[in-house]
């Protein structure tokens, strides 16, 4: 009876492995398996806290906060060097700082003095400079990243809170949100080439893939602003120089939903969507046509979109609620929630990050203080992490260890 009682306890056993085998199997494998050198973090900055709250993408949880300087607003990952950069706005109408963070160790590896209240972050393709929006300065610093320090400031509009450099690196584009204009410089020789005004409330900007044209969100009406961007040509008789065949010029002002906050452009750069904040909608505008192709609701406030490597579906944050919502860009619809199209987060979901592989979704609660994270294979919210006090942006840096 023993030996009987024995055998069949292991057929039970095996049984059991292999029906655990078989469930494993069938599971979808939405995690992806990383090398022992292989490292991610995702950096969230907290405004109300003076700190980086610093999480292992790897592993799903929070890996640090890192002590930067009074109220940072802003964070970037460099493209070239494992370093993150903040941007410390400081006290009212005070000196701000960047932060250097080596991505390495996780630790504040130097500062960068700039000026009055900085407010935005761009790094150039090579990730050797930086240039930083001043919106009570009235300028854009430039910062060598290497040497770490300022080497030049340019002027901009009134109050600038938006910086964006083209892809190929030719047209540095700026938003003046109280001037209501854009500024358009050259990073070659660091001079305003073009101003455009009539933007009332700019306040973001996209640029296509290949360099040809810009939007700006006019965030206190609504429209957003298209631009062609100028296009140099060989000169015929010496073709080491060049002329200009095209220079900037306004192509079009779109109507769109009121409050237009924020622009979300699709990696193929086929469209751009727009973030209405007081319309309760996002607006799908036709990048190369300047056609709007209609408005959709989407939550109490949106403020943030981000469209999947795929370009397939549109994420929006919706600050006044606890909700990120999902759009289909070819059905041209918001998905229905029991197809996953309202991920619950927490309060007040404000600014949104990929994990690398895609596979992970970062929204940052503002209102709640943390950041939710969400399966993006079944759309689903997998886990709350603990931040600091009022975040608001946030980078992923990815890298293998030296």
């Amino acid at each position: 009876m023993n030996s009987m009682t024995a055998s069949l306890n292991r057929l039970g056993s095996s049984a059991i492995a292999l029906l655990a085998l078989a469930l494993t199997g069938c599971r979808p494998h939405d995690f992806p398996q990383y090398p022992p050198d292989y490292r991610e973090y995702a950096y969230v900055t907290n405004g109300g806290s003076g700190t980086v709250s610093v999480f292992d993408v790897v592993n799903v949880r929070l890996d640090r906060e890192v002590a930067v300087g009074q109220n940072p607003v802003a964070v970037a990952a460099s493209p070239t060097r494992n370093e993150v950069y903040v941007v410390n706005s400081g006290t009212a109408g005070g000196q701000g700082f960047v932060s250097v963070i080596n991505a390495e160790n996780n630790a504040v590896a130097g500062t960068i003095a700039v000026h009055r209240a900085p407010v935005a972050i761009e790094i150039d393709p090579a990730g050797e400079l930086a240039y930083v929006a001043n919106s009570l300065s009235n300028t854009i610093s430039v910062l060598d990243l290497k040497a770490r320090r300022e080497v030049a400031a340019i002027g901009a509009g009134e109050e600038p809170v938006a910086v964006r450099i083209a892809p190929d690196g030719k047209t540095l584009a700026v938003a003046n949100r109280k001037a209501g204009s854009v500024s358009l410089i050259d990073p070659a020789n660091r001079k305003v080439r073009s101003v455009f005004d009539g933007c009332t409330g700019a306040s973001d900007a996209v640029i296509l893939p290949d360099s040809t044209k810009i939007f700006v969100a006019c965030s206190a009406g609504h429209q957003i602003m298209a631009i062609a961007l100028a296009r140099a040509e060989a000169h015929p008789a010496a073709p080491a120089q060049s002329i200009d065949a095209q220079p900037d010029r306004l192509e079009a002002m779109l109507d769109v939903g009121q409050a237009p906050v924020q622009l979300a452009l699709k990696p193929d750069g086929g469209e751009v969507f727009v973030s209405n904040s007081l319309a309760n909608s996002i607006s799908e505008v036709y990048a190369t046509t300047d056609e709007v192709g209609g408005a959709t609701l989407i939550g109490d406030d949106p403020v943030r979109g981000l469209v999947s490597a795929d370009n397939a579906l549109l994420y929006v944050a919706n600050f006044h609620s606890q909700y990120v919502a999902v759009y289909s860009i070819d059905d041209g619809k918001r998905l229905p929630p029991s197809q996953g199209g309202s991920i619950r987060v927490g309060d007040g979901p404000s600014a949104l990050a990929f994990s690398s592989s895609g596979h992970l979704l970062f929204a940052v609660d503002s209102g709640s203080s943390d950041v939710a994270v969400v399966r993006t294979a079944t759309r689903s919210l997998f886990t709350l992490l603990p931040a600091g006090r009022n975040p608001n942006a946030i980078a992923i840096k990815s890298f293998k260890l030296p």
